[in-house]
């Protein structure tokens, strides 16, 4: 079924850029888009069509006699535009790709073919060469036997006959490919759902038989749209006849951050995502594409559910946070892992929203701030009011009043807005400078790892030495997040290991520090610990519409969610609560495959939406965490919980 990828490169068609550009579009009836040629050019349309009469010795553009006009010319709007791109790049169409470009000609009436040989070959270095544009004539073209009167670089459209290629050896040698009408195969589906089995079977026959006489198949009249492109895609059609390039242009775009399959693959190498999302996160270089895939799926740990929503004494709570995270994440990732995660095992499940105060959707800032706080905020705000002359109060603050140890872990940096709001206070998100003080006096902290260490390390304009500052203030200060239990005290740790996209040899990373993090909280207080620990990159991921970052972030996450709930049961007194702070891209998955963890989704945005948020709980008091409600309720429902 994938035999058209081996057709295409022996073809010269889409040889390059195989993976961004998985399959040839041919722009049906070009001449009826707004700029012919142009619109379908710019999509990178390796095939394009224009049916042609021949009127008083020009070869005019039209699909009806009634609608030839003079000064639509072939000559005009194809061959000069052509002849013009071609050699101006130096015999290539699209500068710096070897992707040939083929010109269909559908004949009207038959009289026109001479035409359109003698105008191509006032052109032989664009049209007759075996590098150059590659002319196929279709609609009334000349009989198989009659192909050798004709030039041995022109080229012919081939078509099925009582469902058989009856074509010899010496014809098929002068067909370019094979088109033919899509309902002579499928008469009733129309783009949506799946075909019905005997129409799936007689389309998969046409494509196969096709590719066993080395052609590429193109269907006309067939449907358009999403589930369209999709099906047509996996069962192996080289060109999608198209009469909105750029719709299927976009679809098939970056395709290989559009997909994720579980198992190593080829990955052209590259780099995707922006360098500076916020100013906290200013040194992220992006996710290396070739790095953005694993060789099997993670381990989902099963709770015992002993303590589970029991209404007992809660001594200690471990909040995850997926940045971005919504339930096209969770959902996605699932998929990927055999429709499996830890997060989902979990029984408690409620939804939230988290608009702020002056604008329909937040970010991290408003969102994490609310998740901390349990006062609805304002985007960009850290854990205050609008002017930032109020400072609320944290659940870090709530907890070290009960005489818990605290503690603040993010697999990114440790001043951005997420941690943050957990131990400080500002207007506005990117005054680091005023953030990172914050930990010069905060006294509710025991715990902050993340990465970050130019904030410790690097000299400040006015001479502030923070570094000296949080000694001063009662903390440790450590590179190596995974032996915080060996110092003793407070802690606070910049690994820049922290600021990395997770991998397959670093996906359990975040699992590691949760683990040795659990383990310095029960060092530091018998009375019980309250743990933030949150995925940043998901959010990253989302930002940078990659699809493959997203799953393998989310991987990471719920490795670190188990580890959560391995304690949670092993404790018998602690609150698991996972969600997020914000949804990043909008992410739908459009198809998949459950054998071999397959996905397919697209995200709509590369910034966040007002989605609703999935919220999951575990452990005592788990079942109040249930129903629909504003993020505030989160952090509020933890201190009524911890209180009692």
């Amino acid at each position: 079924m994938r035999k058209f990828t081996f057709i295409l490169a022996t073809l010269v068609l889409a040889a390059t850029a195989a993976a961004q550009r998985p399959i040839a579009y041919h722009s049906h009836n070009d001449y009826d888009r707004t700029v012919p040629f142009y619109e379908a050019y710019s999509q990178h349309c390796t095939s394009i069509e224009a049916d042609v009469f021949l009127q008083e010795g020009e070869i005019l553009v039209a699909h009806n006699r009634k609608d030839v006009r003079a000064d639509r010319s072939l000559r005009k709007m194809y061959i000069e535009p052509i002849v013009k791109i071609f050699r101006d790049n130096g015999g290539q169409m699209w500068k710096g790709s070897d992707d040939r470009l083929q010109l269909m000609v559908d004949l009207k009436a038959s009289e026109a073919l001479p035409g359109v040989v003698a105008l191509a070959e006032e052109f032989p270095d664009v049209f007759t060469t075996d590098n150059g544009v590659r002319v196929v004539i279709t609609g009334s073209y000349p009989a198989p036997e009659d192909y050798d009167k004709w030039p041995s670089w022109l080229w012919f459209d081939g078509d099925f006959k009582d469902g058989k290629l009856n074509y010899t050896p010496e014809q098929l040698k002068r067909i370019a490919l094979i088109s033919t009408d899509f309902r002579k195969f499928a008469r009733n589906w129309n783009g949506k759902g799946r075909m019905i089995n005997s129409e799936l079977e007689a389309v998969t026959k046409a494509i196969e038989t096709a590719h066993e006489a080395g052609k590429p198949i193109r269907f006309w009249d067939a449907p358009e749209g999403t589930t369209a492109y999709f099906t047509f895609y996996k069962l192996g059609v080289d060109f999608f006849n198209t009469d909105y390039p750029a719709q299927c242009a976009l679809f098939f775009s970056d395709w290989t951050n559009k997909n994720f399959r579980m198992g190593r693959r080829d990955v052209k190498a590259g780099v995707t995502g922006t360098k500076r999302l916020d100013k906290a996160t200013r040194d992220f270089q992006g996710f290396q594409n070739e790095k953005m895939q694993l060789s099997k799926g993670i381990d989902v740990y099963s709770p015992t559910f002993r303590n589970d929503g029991k209404d007992k004494k809660i001594k200690n709570v471990i909040f995850l946070i997926g940045d971005g995270m919504g339930l096209g994440q969770i959902i996605t990732g699932a998929y990927a892992n055999g429709k499996d995660l830890s997060m989902l095992r979990m029984k408690n499940m409620g939804l939230q929203f988290y608009n702020p105060n002056d604008d329909f959707i937040g970010d991290s800032a408003s969102g994490g701030s609310a998740l901390a706080t349990g006062e609805i905020s304002w985007t960009r705000h850290i854990s205050a009011n609008e002017d930032g002359s109020v400072e609320y109060p944290s659940l870090t603050d709530f907890f070290h009043s009960q005489g818990k140890a605290t503690g603040v872990v993010t697999l990114g940096d440790l001043a951005d807005a997420t941690p943050s709001v957990f131990y400080s206070h500002t207007a506005e998100r990117d005054s680091i400078d005023k953030v990172t003080r914050y930990l010069a006096t905060n006294k509710a902290l025991d715990l902050l790892a993340g990465s970050g260490t130019d904030y410790f390390e690097d000299p400040r304009e006015d001479g502030f030495d923070l570094l000296t500052a949080i000694k001063a203030n009662g903390f440790n200060y450590t590179h190596d997040a995974l032996s915080t239990t060996s110092i003793p005290g407070r802690v606070i740790c910049a690994d820049q290991r922290m600021g990395e996209y997770a991998r397959e040899e670093t996906l359990s990373f975040l699992a590691d520090i949760t683990r040795e993090s659990i383990a310095k909280m029960q060092s530091l207080s018998k009375k019980g610990f309250f743990l933030m620990v949150e995925g940043a990159k998901i959010d990253y991921a989302g930002h940078s519409d990659c699809l493959p970052a997203s799953i393998i972030e989310t991987l990471s996450f719920d490795l670190a969610v188990a580890e959560a709930l391995k304690f949670a049961d092993s404790n018998g007194e602690t609150l698991v609560v996972v969600t997020a702070d914000h949804e990043t891209g909008g992410l739908t998955v459009l198809d998949g495959d459950l054998s071999t963890g397959h996905v397919l989704a697209v995200f709509n945005s590369d910034d966040h939406t007002p989605s609703v948020l999935p919220v999951f709980a575990y452990g005592p008091g788990s079942q109040h965490f249930t129903g629909t409600y504003m993020n505030i309720e989160i952090p509020r429902t933890i201190k009524r919980l911890v209180k009692k």
